[in-house]
């Protein structure tokens, strides 16, 4: 690995740069996604309201269990307000939540560490950090070219630069681009379930369900 590094030449290093951003964000989403919408919740939440059981404490605890828990808390906290009045708190908190499901809050202004928006950028430039390399590739082999011939070294070095760049710049892009794609759509599914689930708690709440 150390020797393709060292004959691709310094353009690879944005490249290895974004291939780590690349898989971070991968990493955060696979693992995050699964707890953005827990299955059993409204379940849950519908047996603390049977039981008379929703106080402050159960909804600091919503608040902090996930994404679709805010969405709850959010609701119940408004639960004795008009069903127009806890609708409206639960579609804004839902903007909110879906915001941050493609961009998470980190401390320190780290966001852009685990955003989609990130990885969409990876992928698309990515082939372009690639072909910045074999351009610089093309210059080095033809400044080694001289009237009386050429050193093959650089020549060697030149085309390695140039080729060992763009396979890079592929190899981050494509599977960026794949998982990028994969994350929108599976994020639009969840705030579609998310919001689902929503009508049927405020259903819950006002009476219309059991």
């Amino acid at each position: 690995m150390l020797s393709i590094i060292q004959a691709a030449g310094w353009p690879i290093w944005p490249l290895i740069i974004a291939s780590i951003i690349s898989l971070t964000i991968i990493g955060w989403h696979l693992w995050t996604f699964n707890l953005i919408a827990p299955k059993n919740l409204l379940a849950q939440v519908q047996e603390w309201i049977k039981q008379g059981a929703v106080n402050a404490e159960r909804l600091a605890q919503l608040e902090k269990h996930s994404y679709l828990g805010q969405i709850f808390a959010a609701g119940l906290k408004n639960a004795k307000s008009s069903r127009e009045v806890m609708q409206e708190e639960i579609e804004e908190t839902g903007r909110h939540v879906a915001h941050e499901i493609e961009q998470p809050r980190l401390k320190y202004g780290m966001s852009f560490l685990v955003s989609l928006n990130t990885l969409g950028t990876i992928a698309s430039v990515s082939p372009l950090l690639g072909l910045l390399g074999t351009v610089i590739g093309m210059v080095e082999i033809f400044g080694a070219l001289t009237p009386t011939g050429g050193s093959p070294a650089q020549l060697a070095h030149g085309i390695s630069v140039a080729l060992y760049n763009t396979a890079m710049g592929l190899i981050v892009a494509i599977p960026s681009m794949i998982f990028y794609r994969y994350f929108r759509a599976r994020a639009e599914a969840l705030v579609l379930e998310m919001e689902q689930q929503a009508i049927k708690l405020l259903q819950i709440v006002h009476g219309q369900r059991k």
